[in-house]
């Protein structure tokens, strides 16, 4: 039998207090006297030191499988809260727990957690699905941003998955193309030299931003998002990987950008749009609802800071979206610095995404 709940409790102060009373009500809703594990999600004013709530949660659950991150904000499917001090919980009880990934057989999906400056390719890359998010306090380091075994992980990440489920997961983007792919002819390193034709990137990006906007400021850079793949199709599919742009040279027409892209590949030009997100983030709810047939038993919800109330006005729309999906499904999450997700079969570093991840 799965037996998961989930629990936010807010206060004044960060005391560990609010990590005992979070479990506490998570055990009593999922009718459990002792959790298997438990995943916890700490708000920023525990950043600078998480471990006596850590503690506190470890002793509430009965148990030291304890696992989770301090971020921003955090969040159950009851309430989000992005300016109070808060604790999130989900407590895994019955036949469903955190287990080590050294034990996955089954080559099950991973959750992951890591710290900004802890991201690395190796394990990003490495032949498991991953899930998951970056944590993150106000300058979005700290030694104990992530946590297993109830205590700090000094290597800035940590990885898991979940006994007892399957995971699906599904990220949305949100994004507005505002050009059609671009065949990319010349790079050199970040820098991307020309498109087909020997057209200047600063020409088409120019072009693509007056005939959106139809008017001649010049483009936010800001708020441009470079999105790429290895074919057109791929493109239209929503198969795409995501950079943003460094700077541009008004004199020689490059553009730099935070990855270094080659030739042969495709790009659009897109845009952060709400409007766009929401229908996104509706759209992928429906798919994964039709995908799983069934209600699922909970789900974890990974969301960029730059979306949620401060992209909706106040409002976090993905979180009211999957909650009208999955009625009363137990929901726990964040919002952080990136999100982690498998695409078209590779594990990538998400911007300005939110993440679902449903066990059934």
């Amino acid at each position: 039998m799965i037996k998961v709940a989930t629990s936010i409790v807010t206060g004044k102060e960060a005391s560990p207090a609010l990590a005992s009373k979070a479990v506490i009500n998570a055990m009593h809703k999922a009718e459990i006297t002792m959790a298997n594990s438990v995943l916890i999600f700490l708000s920023s004013e525990f950043a600078a030191n998480p471990q006596p709530a850590i503690k506190a949660a470890a002793q509430a659950a009965n148990c030291t499988q304890v696992m989770g991150c301090s971020a921003i904000g955090v969040f159950t499917e009851d309430d989000w809260v992005l300016d109070a001090p808060a604790v999130a919980v989900m407590v895994f009880g019955g036949n469903v727990a955190l287990k080590p990934a050294m034990l996955n057989t089954q080559q099950q999906a991973l959750l992951t957690l890591s710290a900004p400056n802890a991201i690395n390719s190796t394990w990003l890359n490495d032949k498991h699905s991953r899930y998951g998010g970056v944590s993150g306090d106000a300058i979005g380091q700290g030694q104990f941003s992530v946590w297993k075994n109830a205590k700090g992980e000094t290597t800035g990440f940590v990885d898991a998955f979940i006994d007892g489920v399957q995971i699906a997961t599904q990220a949305s983007h949100g994004l507005l193309l505002i050009t059609q792919a671009q065949l990319i002819q010349q790079t050199e390193g970040f820098n991307l030299i020309a498109f087909a034709h020997q057209q200047k990137p600063i020409f088409s990006l120019q072009k693509a931003w007056k005939a959106h906007t139809k008017s001649i400021q010049a483009v936010p850079l800001h708020l441009i998002i470079v999105v790429y793949g290895d074919s057109v199709e791929a493109i239209q599919q929503g198969q795409y990987q995501q950079t943003m742009v460094v700077s541009i040279d008004e004199v020689s027409g490059s553009i730099t950008l935070a990855k270094p892209l080659k030739a042969g590949q495709f790009i659009c030009w897109a845009l952060r749009d709400s409007t766009v997100a929401q229908a996104d983030m509706l759209l992928m709810t429906q798919t994964l609802s039709q995908r799983l047939n069934h209600a699922p038993h909970f789900g974890l919800l990974f969301s960029c800071l730059a979306r949620g109330p401060y992209l909706y006005d106040g409002l976090d729309r993905d979180w009211m979206l999957v909650k009208q999906q999955f009625c009363q499904m137990p929901l726990l999450g964040f919002y952080g610095n990136g999100e982690v997700a498998e695409i078209a079969g590779k594990n990538q570093l998400l911007p300005y995404s939110a993440v679902l991840s449903l066990a059934y």
